[in-house]
């Protein structure tokens, strides 16, 4: 694999990086691909803590690749780049090992939609992230939105999703996105963060099924399928194709 990989450190971490940094770590089909393969290792390996993060240290993830997914016009087009994306999350929300979302640099659209789908997030001190996809004409089309509203106050997650902002790592902190803040060396810094939690994988796993205990992972999938619908049906505007057209094209 070489847009995503895969390395496990000594003390019992599966680390998983998103390896398209010229492309600020974008996701396209192949990304996708490489990722359900990637959870598949980290899921039968011995390791008990599951980081991802992105190359380099300008992006975790920007989101979708828009000049990948530029071509796909119809809803139904778009439903199934959609739903493989959606179902990479929903297997993220219910993993059964501890995640990390390991924040190196900013985080956009469905790169906050896939870091919601962790356990933690993490980030370094220059992180910012926004739920940027009502400025292409869209919602949220992997079911971030939905895991947001299950992981910080509603209020928060709503005014996160309706306003479209980029924010900043303190307010990240502040309305419970971000956990910890991490100082450079990062890889070291978040490996010493992990190295507070009990050393023993059974016990990990164990928390982690308590944790899946107390959501209802039917609704969440029944609203996840949901929103996806919904962005799917946006997606084919010409709202949504104007503003990506307008994207790409960047400033004037």
């Amino acid at each position: 694999m070489k847009n995503v990989l895969i390395e496990q450190e000594k003390n019992g971490a599966t680390w998983i990086v998103i390896n398209r940094e010229n492309k600020r770590n974008a996701i396209n089909f192949e990304v996708i691909e490489e990722l359900n393969i990637a959870l598949t290792k980290a899921e039968n390996d011995n390791s008990g803590i599951v980081i991802i993060t992105g190359a380099g240290d300008r992006a975790f993830c920007s989101g979708g690749d828009l000049e990948c997914f530029r071509d796909l016009k119809t809803k139904e087009e778009a439903s199934g780049m959609l739903t493989q994306m959606g179902n990479i999350l929903e297997r993220l929300m219910f993993f059964p090992k501890i995640t990390v979302a390991a924040l190196n640099g900013t985080a956009v659209g469905g790169g906050c939609e896939l870091s919601m789908a962790c356990d933690f997030r993490v980030a370094a001190p220059h992180v910012k992230m926004g739920f940027v996809q009502g400025k292409l004409g869209i919602t949220t089309g992997w079911g971030g939105g939905t895991i947001l509203l299950q992981k910080i106050a509603k209020v928060r997650a709503m005014e996160m999703l309706l306003s479209a902002n980029i924010y900043s790592i303190d307010t990240l902190v502040e309305i419970g996105v971000v956990n910890k803040i991490i100082n450079d060396p990062f890889h070291e810094g978040v490996m010493g963060w992990i190295s507070s939690f009990i050393d023993n994988v059974e016990v990990q796993k164990s928390y982690k099924a308590r944790l899946l205990d107390n959501v209802d992972r039917q609704l969440i999938s029944q609203n996840m399928k949901r929103e996806i619908e919904q962005c799917a049906s946006l997606w084919e505007s010409d709202a949504h194709h104007e503003a990506v057209e307008r994207f790409l094209k960047g400033p004037k």
